[in-house]
């Protein structure tokens, strides 16, 4: 038999004595397991909890801040690596103060991709002392490949859907009307893009977890590619900003590869 009793006050201290008193006799062989809960080391345990997260939060925030910072002192630099892949044409500013915001969201951006890997590590160490060793053999690998496939997809955005897309926007028309862009909704254009390329490409990410959990097998993922196929094109389609059908080609066909290829990589971890 177990007793869980917390001691708070003299009138629980003397309920535990007259428990202790307690006679058995149809079971003489019972014991009586007295575990003695001090709530106040629980309400320690939780605001340290609280404490450190909260520093691990403000730190994450002021390395945020300085990365926005440095990257809008040198925002004009940024500003033409985004301009790189529309050749040919002109960016105008259309009310006062556009480019100064543009600027700012721009700067904003580029400091959430730098800061983001430590925000990811801070967050690693909050979570791994709470962590079995199974657990920690399943969140740290799949963290870093993550993180890797989620810069993965930015590359490939920037360097393949982005030029794709503003070829098909440029040279649609080009005999009509001249290509002169607002630089915000460009960069918002060229933004949502490049974010939800490397949410796209956490596929292999998701797989993983779901094998290493027993949940779905790798033979069971290869078997349904039919309808991953389909599934692959509408995600492409809501995926990308752009209703040009080579940009949505080329994001349903990466899909479809990553969701293959982590397919394979839980069939190698089961084995």
């Amino acid at each position: 038999m177990s007793v869980v009793i917390n001691l708070d006050n003299y009138n629980k201290l003397t309920m535990v004595t007259k428990l202790l008193t307690l006679q058995y006799p149809k079971k003489p062989t019972s014991k009586i397991t007295l575990t003695l809960v001090n709530e106040g080391d629980d309400e320690m345990a939780l605001s340290e909890h609280i404490e450190e997260f909260s520093q691990r939060l403000v730190f994450c925030l002021i390395i945020l801040i300085l990365a926005t910072i440095i990257c809008f002192t040198d925002v004009r630099e940024i500003v033409r690596i985004f301009q790189a892949p529309a050749i040919g044409v002109k960016f105008l500013q259309f009310s006062p103060g556009e480019y100064f915001f543009a600027s700012f969201k721009i700067a904003a951006f580029c400091g959430i991709l730098l800061s983001s890997p430590i925000a990811l590590y801070q967050l690693l160490l909050y979570l791994i002392p709470g962590l079995t060793k199974n657990e920690r053999n399943i969140i740290l690998p799949v963290s870093l490949g993550s993180g890797v496939l989620f810069f993965a997809g930015l590359a490939f955005s920037y360097f393949f859907l982005v030029p794709a897309a503003l070829k098909f926007f440029i040279s649609y028309g080009s005999e009509v009307v001249e290509p002169f862009w607002s630089f915000d909704q460009y960069f918002d254009f060229i933004a949502v893009l490049l974010f939800a390329t490397g949410l796209a490409f956490q596929v292999p990410a998701i797989q993983v977890v779901l094998g290493l959990l027993k949940i779905v097998s790798g033979q069971t993922m290869l078997s349904y590619w039919k309808y991953t196929i389909v599934i692959c094109t509408i995600l492409a389609a809501v995926i990308t900003p752009s209703t040009d059908p080579i940009t949505q080609i080329l994001m349903s066909s990466a899909l479809l590869a990553l969701y293959l290829g982590g397919a394979g990589i839980v069939i190698l971890i089961d084995k």
